[in-house]
């Protein structure tokens, strides 16, 4: 059993002090019966309203975050801002970005604090997909992309896992890998004798960047996003 309040801030409905005034004032009721003490005590089973709207439990919590330029993919750092200080305060707790994105990378970032899901879309054994636009700064030659969908040697004890390419022009282009080596991306091209000079990831799996997120923004992932999720890493 659970705090009535308690339970609708662990929901993200609000800090704790709001979801109490709410309560106090007949916003909130607990299997059809309209409940004003924030000491109510309520269990996962309970149906809960809050403003008309059914709150369902979640045992974790699962953001898209629209990753912009110039911070890092951290919990915490003493030099740089980090991604979770995109997040409202009250939703920060236990959350952790899955996966980096370089500082001067922007896009989709998935934050969590479910760790069994986040360690399967990690794991090199699953092959999740990962899409990313790239903008370089020369002309690349379609033998150079063939070499790079078979496999390039960035330094590494293998050659990359064959990827797939999507030229937009000559310049610019969308590279699907498999892998998540450190500064995969950039290190492929530059096995090319070329450079990334712009770097966006759009897709994680059947995770796609929300096109009407704004750089920096984070939306709630649905619940056929999270279920897309558990589904390629074999939780479901």
């Amino acid at each position: 059993m659970i705090r009535l309040d308690k339970f609708l801030t662990d929901m993200n409905t609000g800090t704790r002090s709001a979801i109490k005034k709410e309560i106090r004032n007949g916003a909130v009721t607990v299997d059809g019966s309209i409940i004003k003490s924030p000491e109510y005590k309520v269990s996962e089973d309970s149906i809960i309203t809050y403003k008309g709207q059914i709150i369902s439990y979640q045992q974790y919590s699962y953001y898209m975050l629209n990753k912009p330029a110039g911070c890092i993919s951290a919990t915490k750092d003493t030099n740089d801002s980090t991604v979770l200080e995109l997040l409202p305060v009250n939703l920060r707790k236990n959350v952790f970005p899955v996966g980096r994105l370089d500082k001067d990378t922007e896009g989709l970032l998935l934050l969590t604090d479910d760790g069994e899901l986040a360690h399967n879309l990690l794991s090199p054994k699953k092959h999740v997909s990962k899409t990313y636009y790239v903008e370089l700064e020369h002309a690349i030659a379609t033998n150079d992309i063939t070499l790079l969908e078979q496999g390039v040697d960035i330094g590494e004890k293998k050659l990359t896992l064959p990827s797939h390419i999507e030229q937009l022009t000559d310049t610019t282009l969308r590279i699907t890998i498999t892998e998540g080596k450190y500064h995969q991306v950039k290190r492929m091209f530059q096995a090319v004798h070329n450079q990334v000079v712009y770097l966006k990831r759009i897709s994680m799996g059947k995770l796609i960047l929300d096109s009407l997120l704004p750089t920096g923004a984070y939306r709630v992932l649905t619940l056929e996003e999270i279920n897309d999720l558990k589904e390629i890493t074999g939780k479901v």
